[in-house]
Formats: structure tokens, C-alpha cells, sequence
């Protein structure tokens, strides 16, 4: 007799239940349009159309009675409106027959001048057309994932391509968008319904004698390694994340010290006032920054002290709330301040640090620099010594010397900068792909808690274990899209030859 699972089903009948569902296919059959180029004034404004009414809006806006364009070759006509039979304009069209096209289906594209004459004209001809809409916000890539053009993580790649600001971002996002990580995830998926699939055909047919020995000690095996690469994946310090929303860097210290400096000069305008009053800054001043291809959100903060103002308590409130927050602090002193000696300048700069910073730890030094301003006010063999020897002292994070008057040390500072935010951000190009999303990474979490409850029933109850890979198979299936049964039932029927 077949053993039955926790709901009374046997386990393949709920395993087609738990992934049944027809293919996706497109939402309905209207055939969209839209400007898929920028909106304003340009040279070239490019109208995307698809759907089965692609080839009719063709015929009827280009003139074309017979035969349509060679697939994907420019041809320069005359753009029409079909009722009026009035010129719009004089561009390009060119044609997609499906399934080679972005979405899947026949899709059309109007090359035309940018003018916002011209656009709202075409437009509006092709809102007369019978069986044409205005294409939702994201359809067009909603389409093309539907008819498995693109995966779900692919999907996410192109969204982030769009809006790459920087050159660490646009590289983050082309390699997602090529499927590195729709391939690492898919390939995790295959061995995850490799092992579902042997478990539900022990619990069914093991006391037919048609399973061999060994199957679940197999899994067994998978379970544990995949537990262990998913768990490697997740221990990337957020580094995609962080390139894909910017890197929260935060510049703090006493007041006067020049942190407001400091900002107006990394950002190159007057961001925040400059003041010899100590505690000009009350508030948080945020600008965002491209500091050597890589996306930073730089926060100036108000000066650290005790004082009896409440607006200025409040603004020191804040100012250690976003301490806490960043990914990376700058940590400003006046260098005017520091002893000749250089143990002692190392002691003021370590209580400065433990002022800013008083959780720190060995292990964080790399989230945090040491900012000497107003070092063209120190004697040039003050600055030398200092210059030489602080960098050598142990338990100091990394220390550079500036002026933001004079920008004396600036590049060597922005050197620094640019390679801890690599540190923080990684290389994009190299190693496995990283996450860049923080619904991946809640998936992938609670993937691990049920690839854990696998191995904690596997010997007690195999139904409610197997449960455990089920739920393993979803998490990762809602990353990339993709659930479904059919290649669960293939692999037990392929593997075990059951029915021959």
C-alpha cells in the first residue's frame, strides 16, 4: 500500500497540486504601443508596438500593401495616420515577426523624429486602430518574461541597466541582465528537484522494491552541499545590494573639525554652509556622488559635542543614528589639534574614534577612514611625520591627510576612498554573481530554514521532510519565476523507470 503524505494525498498527487497551473502565457491578446525612447526633445524617438495587431498598424502606418519589411531591416516610409491619411512624419520601421522578437510576438518599431508634435501624433493614430492600446508601465518586459524570453532575475537586471547611474552599477546590472544568476539559481533548482523527486518516489513506490538502495543517502548528500553554497552565497556582506542602491557613507567628528568642508569639496559646490561658528550643521546635508564608477550617498552630519541647544541635541540624535546606519564613516579631526608627538596624536585620534564610533571593533576598521583636515596650517615637518608614521601605528584604520582649502592630499584621499568602497562593493565583473536584491536574499533565507527542516525530520517523518525540499524548491522558484511539476514527475519516471 502507498504510503500517504501529511494531507492524506499520496505524495506525487500533491506534488502535481502544489505546482499545478497552466504555463504563463500573455495576459490577454490586445496588441500595445508605446515610446520606448526618453521622453522630451531629441533627434529620434523610437514607438514600440506588439501583439497580434503589430503587422496591420504596419500595413496601415507605412503604407505597405503587399509585403511586409525583411524581418529586423530598416526601411525608410512615410508614417501615415489610417484614418486621415495625412503624413505624421518621414522614419524608420522596422519589423519583428514572433516568436524572434523582445516580447515573443510580431512587434513593429517607428524610428521618427522627436519632436512632441510628431510622438503625440503618432500615438494618437495608433490609439484610433482598432484592437490597440497604450501599453502599461513594464509590459513590454512583463511580455517577454511571460514568453520565457527572460527569467525573473534577468527581468530585474534589465530594470537595473535602465537605471544604472554608474559604472559599477551598469556592469552589476549587464551581467545580471546576461542570466549569470538566472543560471547559478536555475542550476540550484535542477538539483533541488532532483532530490524532491527521489524522496516522493521512495515515500510512493519504495515498498514496490522498484526504488535501488542508496536514493535517499544521495539526497542526503545534495541537501547538505546545497545547504552550504546557498549559505556561502548569502555571506556577501551585501556587496550587490549595495552597489545596485549606493553605498551609505557618512562623514562625522567634533564640531569645526570640517566635515561640512569636506562635503562641499567631494561634491564640488557649496552643498552645506561653511561656518567658523561651531555647530553650523544641525541637521543631515545628503548629496549622491560617483566616486570612481561606484554609487555613493554621502550624509554630512552635525558635530559631536554635548551641548544645551535642543535643536543641536536633536541634530547630534541624528547624526549618531546614521553613524549606526553607514555602510562607511569618515571620521573628521583637525589635524591643528594633534600633538607633535606622534603616540600622543595616535591616542587623540583613537578617542576621537571611540567618540564617533563607540562600538568598534578590530574587525570594523575597514568600515571607517580618519580624515586629518586643515593640514595646511601644520608646519610642513609636523605634516611630513605625521604623514609618515600615523599610517604605521597598529589598531588605526587607514589615515589621510588633506586640506580642503588648498585640496593638498585630495587625490591620495579619493585613492583610499575608491578602494575601501570596492572593498564594500566588490568587483562586479569577477567571482560568482553576488545578490542585488533584497527579495532574493529573503528567499534564499528561508530556503535555508527549509532545507534545515528536510535534515531535521528526514529519519522521524520523510512526508513532512520532503515538505521541507517542496518549500526549498518554492523559495528558489519565486526568484526566478519558474514552478512547476512536469520536470519533477520527468525525473522520477526518467530515474526510476517506474511503469515500464
Amino acid at each position: 500500500m502507498r504510503k500517504e503524505t501529511a494531507t492524506g494525498l499520496p505524495a506525487l498527487y500533491q506534488l502535481a497540486s502544489t505546482f499545478s497551473g497552466a504555463p504563463a502565457g500573455l495576459a490577454d491578446a490586445d496588441t500595445i504601443f508605446a515610446l520606448s525612447s526618453g521622453h522630451g526633445k531629441c533627434g529620434v524617438a523610437v514607438v514600440r508596438i506588439s501583439g497580434p495587431a503589430s503587422s496591420m498598424a504596419l500595413r496601415c502606418m507605412a503604407g505597405l500593401r503587399r509585403h511586409l519589411p525583411s524581418p529586423r531591416t530598416a526601411l525608410l516610409r512615410s508614417i501615415t495616420d489610417p484614418s486621415s491619411k495625412e503624413i505624421l512624419d518621414r522614419g524608420l520601421v522596422l519589423w519583428f515577426p514572433g516568436p524572434h522578437s523582445f516580447t515573443g510576438e510580431d512587434s513593429v518599431e517607428f524610428h521618427i523624429h522627436g519632436g512632441p508634435a510628431v510622438i503625440t501624433a503618432v500615438l494618437q493614430a495608433l490609439g484610433s486602430m482598432p484592437g490597440m492600446r497604450p501599453a502599461e508601465a513594464g509590459e513590454f518586459t512583463r511580455r517577454a518574461f511571460q514568453a520565457g524570453k527572460l527569467g525573473l532575475t534577468e527581468v530585474e537586471g534589465l530594470g537595473d541597466l535602465i537605471h544604472a547611474e554608474t559604472e559599477a552599477q551598469r556592469r552589476q546590472a549587464l551581467r545580471q541582465m546576461s542570466g549569470d544568476l538566472q543560471r547559478l539559481y536555475q542550476d540550484w533548482s535542477h538539483r533541488l528537484k532532483r532530490c524532491l523527486a527521489h524522496v516522493e518516489a521512495f515515500i510512493d513506490f519504495s515498498e514496490d522494491e522498484l526504488i535501488e538502495d542508496g536514493v535517499l543517502e544521495r539526497v542526503d548528500s545534495s541537501v547538505v552541499s546545497l545547504q552550504a553554497e546557498i549559505e556561502r552565497h548569502l555571506k556577501d556582506e551585501r556587496r550587490g545590494e549595495r552597489l545596485r542602491s549606493g553605498v551609505h557613507v557618512v562623514i562625522a567628528g567634533a564640531t569645526n573639525a570640517g566635515k561640512s568642508s569636506l562635503l562641499n569639496t567631494l561634491c564640488q559646490r557649496p552643498a552645506a554652509i561653511v561656518s567658523s561658528i561651531a555647530g553650523t550643521t544641525r541637521d543631515v546635508v545628503e548629496t549622491v556622488l560617483d566616486i570612481g564608477g561606484f554609487p555613493v550617498l554621502l550624509s554630512d552630519t552635525a558635530g559631536l559635542r554635548d551641548s544645551t541647544d535642543l535643536i543641536e541635541q536633536e541634530g547630534v540624535r541624528r547624526a549618531r543614528e546614521r553613524v549606526q546606519q553607514a555602510d562607511l564613516t569618515l571620521v573628521v579631526v583637525d589635524s591643528v589639534l594633534l600633538p607633535c608627538e606622534v603616540q600622543k596624536a595616535a591616542d587623540i585620534l583613537q578617542e576621537n574614534l571611540t567618540s564617533v564610533l563607540p562600538d568598534l571593533k578590530q574587525t570594523n576598521k575597514d568600515r571607517c577612514l580618519l580624515v586629518l583636515n586643515k593640514t595646511d596650517l601644520l608646519p610642513e615637518a609636523h605634516r611630513r611625520e605625521l604623514e609618515r608614521e600615523l599610517n604605521e601605528v597598529s589598531g588605526l584604520p587607514p589615515v589621510c591627510l588633506l586640506s580642503c582649502q588648498t585640496h593638498e592630499g585630495l587625490q591620495d584621499f579619493l585613492s583610499v576612498f575608491h578602494s575601501r568602497l570596492k572593498i564594500l562593493c566588490g568587483d562586479p565583473l569577477s567571482g560568482a554573481p553576488t545578490l542585488t536584491q533584497a527579495r532574493h536574499r529573503a528567499h534564499l533565507q528561508q530556503c535555508v530554514v527549509a532545507l534545515a527542516q528536510y535534515q531535521k525530520l528526514r529519519d522521524t517523518d520523510l512526508a513532512l521532510a520532503a515538505d521541507g525540499v517542496r518549500l526549498a524548491l518554492t523559495s528558489l522558484g519565486r526568484i526566478t519565476g519558474k514552478l512547476g511539476a512536469e520536470e519533477i514527475l520527468d525525473i522520477i519516471f526518467k530515474d526510476f523507470c517506474i511503469g515500464k
